[in-house]
């Protein structure tokens, strides 16, 4: 199974969620990250999306596919199956890159409130590197918020690589604008480094408006179903209105048997918190 760090990496484009305040551990306002169902949504978006409307999903956040930013669908066609459906169309993967405008232009025309850059715009475990992206990440936020979109960078495993003593996703953190630049994290590949996410959310407040909510299996190192892995999903739902967090989006990677299935365990999961 191809994980989605690997499917970045490779990629030739490379450069459940819960509204806040009021956050519960029921089963509203649940958001999934597409990516969860990359293969059935490439082969019918609509007929996927309706599968995960009926399933419990009402906040969807995108990922660049071989079809583009939509799967096929125009920004305002993805807009409308949404709303007719009852969901919400919230962020979206990209990457920095030659389509960069584009993916802004198109986000603005979707409506949605995030934007994501999903992976490094260059590859390059060092300090200098680091800063440098720093750098074009606010002038990305800069480009969203012409458009009233909130740009952001989700994590994977590699920006907790220490040089120097130093923690480089610490410096992605320390130089970018923080009224700018937010963060999506992804909780799963946070935790597999031995990082403890409750730590960020204290030391950068209101940086996180967004999460990936994730298990993992530790020793695997690739996602799993709530509730099977290492993930504290039960602390992290109980205390997200402590944490700045305003949507989290569920991500599956892999599955036991199939992505619906996977998904819809995971709903379960979450309701049975209540």
């Amino acid at each position: 199974m191809i994980s989605r760090r690997s499917f970045v990496k490779n990629s030739s484009f490379a450069l459940g969620s819960f509204l806040l305040p009021r956050v519960s551990a029921g089963s509203k306002n649940v958001g999934v990250q597409l990516y969860s169902v990359r293969k059935e949504i490439l082969a019918d978006a609509v007929g996927t999306l309706k599968h995960l409307a009926k399933i419990g999903y009402t906040e969807l956040e995108s990922a660049r596919s071989e079809k583009g930013n939509y799967y096929g669908l125009t920004p305002k066609e993805i807009k409308k199956v949404a709303s007719d459906l009852g969901m919400t169309v919230r962020s979206g993967h990209v990457h920095i890159d030659k389509d960069w405008q584009k993916s802004v232009d198109q986000a603005a025309e979707t409506g949605q409130q995030y934007l994501i850059c999903s992976s490094m715009p260059a590859r390059g475990q060092t300090i200098e590197n680091y800063q440098k992206t720093a750098d074009i990440f606010n002038k990305a936020a800069e480009d969203c918020k012409k458009h009233n979109i909130v740009f952001g960078y989700h994590n994977h495993e590699e920006e907790f690589e220490k040089v120097d003593g130093k923690v480089l996703y610490d410096i992605l953190l320390d130089r970018s604008d923080p009224n700018l630049v937010k963060m999506e994290m992804d909780i799963g590949w946070m935790v597999v480094t031995g990082n403890d996410p409750f730590k960020y959310f204290e030391k950068y407040p209101n940086r996180f408006p967004l999460w990936h909510l994730k298990d993992m299996n530790l020793t695997k190192k690739e996602s799993t179903e709530f509730g099977k892995g290492g993930v504290d999903i039960r602390k992290l739902v109980a205390n997200a209105n402590k944490t700045g967090m305003k949507y989290y989006f569920v991500e599956q990677e892999e599955y036991a048997s199939s992505a619906f299935e996977s998904l819809t365990h995971d709903i379960e999961y979450l309701k049975s918190l209540s």
